[in-house]
């Protein structure tokens, strides 16, 4: 099955699924869906940062602080958070990520998703998907905030980075 005929749940402004499509028709028509962003720390607590494939549906080539992905049709949040980490990470045996928040994310030009963020320690060694990952690393969080202007970031993943970072200062 191609990516494009993955069937996701369409959603309203309150995250009730109201109706099924295949994604490739959720991307055109800007239909609202559900995804998941999981900020993945090794270790010593740095950051999972990659840059996507140039062959990505959406934001090729641009920078990201998350792993994760849509959440399928009839899958819950959490199921998708551990999926899309083991994927992306290409590791198995993860624990299960922890939820922090969710919000809608619009951009105001057609893109907009229900977004989950949850956050996981992978001690494990990882080995991304070379099919959506083309370069990544573990980066301290005081070089991830130095390359917030450098770099070219997905949107979504930045709305979350900020929206996450406002969560912890609220403690």
């Amino acid at each position: 099955m191609r990516a494009t005929d993955e069937i996701l749940d369409i959603v309203d402004e309150n995250d009730q699924v109201i109706g099924q499509c295949p994604r490739g028709e959720v991307y055109a028509e800007g239909l609202r869906h559900r995804c998941v962003f999981i900020q993945a720390r090794d270790a010593e607590g740095r950051l999972f940062v990659h840059r996507r494939t140039p062959t990505k549906l959406v934001f090729p080539s641009l920078y990201d602080m998350f792993v994760g992905g849509v959440v399928g049709a009839g899958e819950a949040y959490d199921t998708a958070a551990l999926r899309e980490a083991e994927e992306e990470l290409g590791v198995t045996g993860l624990p299960d990520p922890r939820y922090l928040f969710k919000f809608l994310y619009d951009n105001g030009a057609g893109q907009s998703w229900w977004s989950a963020v949850y956050e996981v320690r992978c001690e494990l060694p990882v080995q991304p998907q070379v099919e959506e990952v083309a370069w990544h690393d573990f980066l301290p969080e005081d070089e991830v905030e130095r390359r917030l202007g450098d770099w070219e970031w997905v949107p979504d993943g930045l709305a979350a980075y900020e929206r996450l970072k406002a969560f912890r200062s609220m403690g």
